[in-house]
């Protein structure tokens, strides 16, 4: 069914206006978005108003995009990669690390993370900084909730992502986010921004190289080595080998 966009005084209706897809709840839970407002209240958060802008939408599709992604369809390194356009990429890598190499260089003295990984990681996450994704973080991890996908998970973001908008002065619906509601060149999930990204701008190249290897860093000292550490950015196989595989490409 068409989704009709919510009004405050019907809140409930929204779950009966579109369809669960696949991997949802098995049936529809009016409570849902009452049970998200009640516990982002809890946390100091008002989205009804959110809900209530134009700009609110629900991604009916949002399971069929995790279900279907990259990592769960392909079957080898190699499909993997050609959903990736790897070769594309390794083509960039060369010039993207010169333009940037001031930046890489200081990321790489400060966190110890080798500069084609960093670089590697911006490659495969957004192209180099050309593709940020088209969906809006909030109306993302709202629609996850909405159709019973990793419920736990989507309203935490959602919290995440009010303290980062809130502290940051920025209106959550001029975000551009991945359908996963991952954000800026790194591909940085709210919870990650609030915990890893190093600078205020999240769209500033030299932000986003430091931020990718604080991130590493981090999970490099807990775990220890860089193969496990790239495996928490995404926890893929094929993912971490395609970083590693990107990274050995660099000639500078």
């Amino acid at each position: 069914m068409m989704f009709r966009r919510l009004k405050a005084s019907l809140v409930y209706l929204l779950l009966l206006s579109f369809s669960i897809p696949a991997m949802a709840s098995e049936t529809p839970d009016d409570n849902n978005l009452s049970s998200l407002i009640s516990y982002l209240e809890e946390k100091g958060f008002e989205i009804e108003s959110l809900l209530n802008d134009p700009r609110f939408e629900i991604y009916e599709d949002i399971v069929d995009r995790f279900t279907k992604s990259a990592e769960r369809k392909s079957h080898s390194l190699d499909s993997y990669k050609r959903v990736l356009n790897f070769e594309d990429k390794a083509r960039q890598l060369d010039p993207f690390m010169e333009n940037y190499s001031d930046q890489l260089k200081q990321a790489e003295e400060k966190y110890g993370i080798p500069s084609s990984v960093i670089a590697a990681i911006i490659g495969i996450e957004s192209d180099y900084g050309k593709n940020i994704g088209s969906h809006n973080p909030f109306n993302a991890y709202v629609s996850m909730y909405a159709n019973g996908y990793r419920q736990d998970f989507a309203k935490a973001q959602i919290s995440e992502l009010l303290e980062f908008t809130k502290r940051n002065d920025i209106d959550v619906f001029e975000l551009k986010s991945s359908y996963a509601g991952a954000m800026a060149f790194a591909q940085f999930i709210p919870y990650s921004l609030n915990k890893w990204f190093v600078g205020e701008d999240i769209f500033d190249m030299k932000n986003n190289i430091m931020s990718v290897a604080n991130y590493l860093a981090y999970f490099k000292e807990r775990t220890g080595d860089i193969e496990t550490a790239v495996l928490r950015y995404n926890p893929s196989s094929l993912y971490t080998q395609a970083v590693l595989d990107l990274a050995k490409q660099a000639r500078l």
